[in-house]
């Protein structure tokens, strides 16, 4: 099956070099210049990755509002924002809004398309059989891989592909602290160590959400994080 992936860029040159990097790659791309363009097309129909910049046209946060319809259309499409913005402030708020990462426009090439590709790696698992294998049951917890479902004392979560993923890495081995660098590559993630702090934080955030009494993510300072019994 080709992966159907969107750039959303107001940069003519910029929009057709990843266009043309990705189509080498063998994906089906689609380009758009501005929000209100991409978003009619996705209302039409979903891609399977969007790759967004923030600021798009006389949109200074265009990127962001675009973000937040396809949340609304899918918890679970991959969404990455592409810009040239590096400050703390935007990556969180890229984040929060529910991208599954942040990347700026200095990242090489070759490092964008393997994030790309551990994106649709982590998605290939909801086409594999149901099994007992793929659950972890842990007091409110419940985690099926095989579907990327998870929910807290029976109600469903909506998480992104990579909060699922950091979840499941935790959640598997409960009470053993997991490091920035494990927790990447046990969840099969490409991103950075403030990105990881940042994931975490939303991912509480959703379970506090759901039960305000949540505290099962336990940072061990300097080491890093550890899934622990609620008492």
């Amino acid at each position: 099956m080709t992966r159907r992936v969107a750039i959303v860029e107001d940069e003519a040159a910029i929009r057709e070099n990843y266009a043309d990097v990705l189509r080498l790659q063998g994906y089906d791309v689609q380009t758009y210049s501005n929000r209100q363009e991409a978003q009619l097309a996705f209302t039409q129909r979903l891609p399977d990755l969007a790759i967004i910049d923030i600021g798009l046209g006389d949109e200074f946060d265009g990127g962001f509002e675009l973000c937040k319809t396809l949340r609304s259309l899918s918890t679970t499409l991959p969404i990455i924002f592409l810009t040239a913005r590096d400050n703390d402030i935007d990556t969180v708020s890229g984040l929060r809004m529910g991208a599954d990462d942040y990347l700026t426009k200095d990242i090489s090439l070759p490092h964008l398309t393997a994030r790309i590709a551990a994106l649709f790696r982590r998605l290939d698992v909801m086409d594999m059989p149901a099994s007992t294998d793929n659950v972890i049951k842990r007091g409110k917890l419940y985690v099926d891989s095989s579907r990327m479902q998870i929910r807290w004392d029976d109600n469903p979560l909506e998480l992104t592909v990579t909060e699922f993923w950091m979840v499941f890495a935790l959640a598997k081995f409960p009470g053993h602290v997991k490091s920035r660098e494990q927790l990447m590559q046990e969840s099969r993630l490409v991103v950075d160590d403030s990105t990881i702090t940042s994931h975490v934080k939303r991912i509480r955030r959703k379970f506090v959400e759901a039960d305000a009494g949540f505290d099962c993510i336990d940072t061990v300072y300097g080491m890093g994080y550890r899934w622990v019994e609620m008492q």
